[in-house]
């Protein structure tokens, strides 16, 4: 009846590109294909809001040009615009969703940061004035279920994200509030960093090996992530229930229980 698709391959070093074209896109096609020759009623595809790359003008909708930065990035905004592609082209029911930088119990991705704050360890790279928009994992899975279930979502673009956003500063103070650590203090500049990336990145890409340091990290502080979530609040009474305190306490918690921190 209903289709969600969720699976991608996502950001590691060592990937053929092809993968991620085979994954991403080919997947994508193949399962749409199913899909339709099944007869499913409708299809929810999972894109993401990196398909709009870096933000010139905070916070993005969803009518903000594609700006693709990466592999991962170049073929899931492919993927989605074929996926708009084939909705248009058949009777089954297609929506599209962009989650915001994911996070809660479960996730390890900013076990890092959360880890070098509980630690100490933690260094600004820049200003920390950058935007950074997270979303709870289960406000997101509330509006995912939203696009496969409201009347008014097929046909439509939806960006699914938390109910606030701030500067990467204030994300770091809130997170080492809730760790009980100190605020940290130390910034260094952001282009010496960005600089040893790409250095790091050309000596080891060609031998296989996994850089120790990449642009992709480094653009975590210095690339604006802030997203309007007006049109699911508007269309799909999408709304966002675990405030980022709640949030963050609950996922370090769950560090905590997991032996993580």
């Amino acid at each position: 009846d209903t289709v969600y698709h969720i699976a991608a391959t996502y950001r590691q070093e060592g990937i053929p590109r092809q993968e991620f074209h085979d994954v991403n896109v080919g997947g994508t096609l193949a399962l749409l294909a199913a899909a339709r020759d099944a007869g499913v009623r409708r299809f929810v595809h999972c894109s993401t809001v990196g398909v709009q790359g870096e933000i010139e003008n905070p916070p993005a909708d969803e009518e903000a040009p594609f700006r693709p930065g990466d592999i991962y990035q170049e073929t899931k905004a492919e993927a989605e615009l074929k996926a708009r592609e084939f909705f248009a082209s058949c009777a089954m029911e297609g929506v599209v969703f962009r989650p915001v930088g994911i996070y809660g119990p479960g996730d390890t991705r900013f076990l890092k940061l959360f880890k070098g704050i509980a630690r100490g360890r933690f260094v600004m790279i820049g200003s920390g004035k950058v935007l950074y928009h997270l979303t709870y994992v289960d406000d997101l899975a509330a509006g995912i279920i939203l696009c496969g279930t409201h009347p008014a979502a097929p046909g439509r673009v939806y960006t699914l994200g938390g109910s606030e956003y701030g500067t990467l500063s204030d994300l770091v103070r809130r997170i080492a509030r809730v760790l009980d650590r100190p605020s940290p203090r130390l910034r260094i500049p952001v282009w010496p960093v960005y600089t040893a990336g790409i250095l790091c990145e050309m000596v080891c890409t060609p031998l296989g090996i996994e850089p120790p340091l990449y642009r992709r990290r480094v653009d975590f502080f210095r690339k604006d992530r802030a997203f309007d979530i007006g049109r699911a609040r508007a269309e799909l009474g999408y709304a966002p229930r675990i405030g980022l305190d709640e949030g963050l306490a609950r996922t370090a918690a769950w560090y905590r229980q997991e032996g993580l921190l």
